[in-house]
């Protein structure tokens, strides 16, 4: 089993979006970064446990998914009328991919980042690197289980 995290700008799509969209599940559309896709289209597999991570405002991490759907194409890159359209990407050259991910649980309170960069056995992790700016990215299974229990726990 993988651990990732993933990030959203809440204005945008938040955890209360995820577990209010239909049986929790949705798409993860539009990321833009080959990095990032890279983690999407060859790491991710179903089941993986994901933090949901609230960036931009007060970030932190706000709950708990999981990958509801392995990677397929991501149609956003194909719609013209899509803000994630990209004219390079085909069906034939899908260029861009997504996951399905399932709602598991919100946490009472976010675990803000302050929050995470104060726990020691975290110092490693990529989100607290200086610049990491990746919307998707790996964790280890201990980062996700510290992670888990500060957020189950109330922040």
């Amino acid at each position: 089993m993988g651990y990732w995290l993933i990030k959203s700008e809440p204005g945008c799509f938040s955890i209360d979006d995820l577990a209010a969209a239909p049986h929790g599940t949705t798409g993860w559309d539009g990321v833009r970064n080959f990095q990032a896709r890279n983690y999407l289209r060859d790491g991710m597999r179903l089941g993986d446990g994901l933090l949901f991570y609230h960036s931009v405002t007060n970030p932190g991490v706000a709950g708990l998914a999981e990958v509801a759907r392995e990677a397929y194409p991501d149609v956003t890159a194909l719609d013209p009328a899509c803000d994630h359209y990209d004219p390079r990407a085909s069906a034939e050259n899908p260029l861009w991919f997504m996951v399905d991910v399932r709602f598991v649980a919100k946490f009472p309170q976010l675990v803000p980042l302050r929050a995470l960069r104060a726990v020691p056995e975290l110092a490693g992790m990529e989100l607290l690197r200086k610049g990491s700016r990746l919307s998707v990215m790996p964790v280890t299974e201990p980062e996700f289980a510290c992670i888990r229990a500060l957020g189950l726990a109330g922040g």
